[in-house]
Order: structure tokens, then C-alpha cells, then sequence
């Protein structure tokens, strides 16, 4: 029984350290740092404190990752929450979105914001300086606002002029 024991434990701690060589893909692209968001939406330095600390880790190509990250198996946890992040949102990317996508998201970041969805649970547990104040929120909520109706504003492209032969 012992040895059935000792071949169980060392069968387990010889796959924990095999996993720790399957790594998530950290590469990042390279974006102009133009398009950041932080440049193109004039953002006050306020708001730009508290989205940087609470969104751009998962939300941004600027993630800084913690020493637990990498420990497989919750490496692949947070590395697939950050694809998802950056799926959804990416501030690194703000300028290669067009028009409608940006009041589209601005409009997502007021509705995820005041529902409490984001930053979500599980980053701050173990960020705490990301956690939101309800004054907090309510001016995030109001400044995303402020974007998307400033977007909205925005005339539209004109059409290119058919060329003539």
C-alpha cells in the first residue's frame, strides 16, 4: 500500500513540473503606440490612473504579470482570461477601431463598469488597488459617457469621389 501511495504522489508532482514547460503565448504585436487609447481619447490624467489599474492588464498589450503567473496551471487561467480581455477590448488597438466600434465599446465599458462585471472578482482579489469605489465607478460610468457622446459627434467620413475615366 505504501509503494501504491508513493508511485501516486511522485506520478503527480513528475506532471506538475512537466506541465510548468507549456508555456501561454506572451507576444505581443507591434502596435504603433499611437493608437493607444490613453493618447487618442485625451483621457484626464484621473480617469487614465484608475483605467490603467483597473483595466490594462487584461484590456491592453501593457499586461504586467504577476510572479504566480507563471505556475502552470493557473498561467493558462490568466493567460486565457487576457485573450479574452484583449478579445473583447484592447486600449492598445483603440486606434485601428473605427468610429461605430469605438462608441461600441465605450457604450460596453459604461455597462460593464456600472453593473460591477468589471474589473471582475477574481483579478481583485488579488489586485486590490484595481477595486472600484461607487464614486469611483459612477465617474468612470459618467466619463465613458462623455466619450461616447464626444465619438457620436464626430461627422462621418465622407464617400471617396468615383473617379472618372
Amino acid at each position: 500500500m505504501k509503494n501504491k501511495k508513493w508511485y501516486i504522489i511522485t506520478g503527480i508532482l513528475l506532471l506538475l513540473v512537466a506541465i510548468q514547460f507549456i508555456r501561454p503565448n506572451r507576444s505581443v504585436p507591434a502596435v504603433p503606440p499611437g493608437a493607444d487609447f490613453m493618447r487618442l481619447a485625451n483621457v484626464p490624467a484621473e480617469m487614465g490612473s484608475l483605467i490603467k489599474t483597473a483595466c490594462y492588464d487584461c484590456h491592453s498589450y501593457e499586461t504586467e504579470y504577476p510572479w504566480y503567473a507563471n505556475v502552470a496551471p493557473v498561467s493558462w487561467w490568466i493567460g486565457g482570461h487576457i485573450r479574452e480581455g484583449r478579445k473583447h477590448l484592447n486600449f492598445s488597438e483603440w486606434g485601428k477601431y473605427n468610429i461605430e466600434r469605438k462608441i461600441h465599446k465605450a457604450e460596453e465599458c459604461q455597462d460593464e463598469i456600472h453593473s460591477g462585471h468589471m474589473p471582475e472578482k477574481a483579478y481583485t482579489w488579488l489586485h486590490p488597488d484595481a477595486r472600484l469605489s461607487e464614486a469611483q465607478r459612477l465617474q468612470l460610468v459618467a466619463w465613458f459617457k462623455e466619450l461616447e457622446q464626444g465619438l457620436r459627434s464626430i461627422p462621418p467620413m465622407p464617400l471617396p469621389a468615383p473617379m472618372v475615366q
